[in-house]
C-alpha cells in the first residue's frame, strides 16, 4: 500500500499504556528518539500492538508544527529537535524538510511563519507532534 503521508518512521512498541477508551503507545524510532501516539483500544486490539512489536509511526506534514528555540509549558508530547535541510515556499504554504536524527521529516507551514522564524537550510528547529495525531501501522 502506497500513501500520501510523507512523515513515516519505524520503530518499535516500547509501552502500552491503555484507558477506558484510548491508550497511549510509546514507540522507540529505529534512528533514535521517541514518538507517543494516542489511539483508540480498539485499534491497538486490532493491531495487536504488544511490547516489541514493529509499527510505523505516520503523521501527515500538516500536522507537524516547528519552534526555533526552548519549548516548555506544553501539552504537546511529542518534541523532536533536528536541523531544517531544505524549504521550498508557494503563495501560501510552504514545506520544510528536517532531519531529526531520527528520519527525515517534512512540516507543511505557512510561508509567513517560515518568514518569522527565519527558517532556512542549517536552522534548529523542534519538531511537535501531539499524540493524538500519529497513527501507527504495522507491517
Amino acid at each position: 500500500m502506497s500513501l500520501s503521508i510523507r512523515n513515516q518512521f519505524p520503530g518499535t512498541v516500547a509501552a502500552v499504556t491503555p484507558g477506558a477508551a484510548m491508550a497511549v503507545v510509546t514507540v522507540h524510532l529505529d534512528g533514535g528518539g521517541r514518538l507517543t501516539a494516542a489511539i483508540t483500544r480498539e485499534a491497538v486490539g486490532e493491531l495487536g500492538l504488544t511490547e516489541g512489536a514493529a509499527v510505523r509511526a505516520l503523521v501527515k506534514s500538516t500536522e507537524v508544527a516547528l519552534a526555533t528555540g526552548p519549548v516548555d509549558g506544553l501539552s504537546i508530547r511529542n518534541r523532536l529537535p533536528g536541523t531544517v535541510t531544505a524549504v521550498a515556499t508557494g503563495g501560501a504554504m510552504g514545506s520544510v524538510k528536517v532531519d531529526t536524527g531520527s528520519g527525515a521529516l517534512t512540516a507543511a507551514i505557512t510561508v509567513d511563519a517560515i518568514t518569522e522564524l527565519g527558517l532556512a537550510s542549517g536552522t534548529p528547529v523542534v519538531a511537535l507532534i501531539k499524540s493524538t495525531e500519529v497513527s501507527l501501522a504495522t507491517p
